[in-house]
């Protein structure tokens, strides 16, 4: 099991000094992964919208204030030398594939090949219009072809792609990554499209527990899950463990109600033991990765929970 965690990237806690202090902190005290989050722009999310949240309301207050992800990533290639860095998740249809496909090779290279895809068809409408070219109501559709080529692209020599959206005829598109036969795609989401889309084009599924529309908060509904997208995977002519299991875990211990909706104890709610057991419970599903966000509107807050949490957690499992 690797372990991971959220690095704050957005409101206060994303000056240049702070983010390097954080993320070097975390490889010191052994984490495998670092992740970061992908927003360009943002209306005012005090407004109800965000679908990870009780609320619907972001967690902190000042989200809009925000690094581009993929510059970032690179920044914090340099910045460390073993985390992995964890695109978590990289909204797809934000940028034009080809130059996707080309920076994200980039960032392979440079880390070293230390970086994970986490892929989403985003869900933010307000964004996509100010952002995005193609369609809203296309960003499935989109989102599939474009990762499909970024596969071709990494993959062979003179790539030729003649999609809906995606057009590339024999052109080099070089250094290829330095990951065979590419980077890790981690596909987030908790929807049928979503685990869907896992099961075609994924090497993990990458979900957050508390989507609102789509639970997974409990171990009796992830494990429904599981069964889903093992099905699923089966369905698209692949062997049915073929995609990995990852979960993103936004709030824990106390900060978490006890109970879910379905009247199963919450995951990851509760003592530092139930939390334990959570960890084997999904490792016993076949679980191989698990990041926790430790947001605190303090830089040494952040830091003391991310040791704590080690020394009281992580240690033991």
């Amino acid at each position: 099991m690797q372990f991971g965690f959220n690095l704050p990237n957005s409101g206060a806690l994303a000056q240049p000094d702070i983010m390097a202090r954080v993320a070097r902190e975390g490889e010191a005290l052994g984490y495998d992964y670092l992740t970061v989050t992908d927003h360009v722009t943002l209306p005012d999310m005090a407004e109800p919208g965000y679908p990870y949240s009780e609320s619907g309301a972001f967690y902190s207050t000042d989200s809009a204030y925000r690094h581009e992800m993929l510059t970032l990533a690179a920044w914090l290639a340099a910045a460390t030398t073993r985390l992995r860095l964890v695109l978590a998740v990289l909204v797809v249809p934000h940028r034009p594939a080809v130059l996707a496909a080309k920076q994200l090779a980039t960032i392979d290279v440079l880390s070293g090949g230390r970086l994970t895809v986490g892929i989403g068809a985003g869900w933010l409408k307000a964004e996509f219009d100010a952002v995005v070219t193609t369609p809203f109501a296309e960003r499935g559709a989109v989102t599939d072809e474009y990762v499909a080529a970024f596969k071709t692209l990494w993959t062979e020599k003179k790539p030729l792609i003649d999609g809906k959206y995606v057009h590339y005829n024999r052109l080099l598109l070089e250094p290829k990554p330095t990951q065979k036969p590419h980077p890790p795609i981690w596909v987030g989401g908790e929807s049928g499209p979503s685990l869907r889309r896992a099961a075609r084009l994924g090497d993990a599924w990458y979900p957050i527990g508390t989507n609102n529309a789509h639970l997974l908060d409990s171990l009796p509904r992830y494990r429904a899950g599981v069964a889903r997208l093992r099905q699923l995977t089966t369905q698209a002519g692949r062997s049915a463990d073929a995609v990995a299991l990852t979960y993103r875990v936004k709030r824990y211990g106390h900060d978490l109600p006890d109970q879910a909706s379905d009247g199963e104890r919450r995951l990851f709610s509760g003592s530092d033991g139930n939390i334990i057991g959570d960890i084997h419970a999904l490792e016993d599903l076949g679980a191989t990765a698990i990041d926790f966000d430790f947001e605190r509107p303090e830089e040494s807050a952040v830091i003391a929970e991310m040791r704590a949490f080690r020394e009281r957690v992580l240690a033991k499992v």
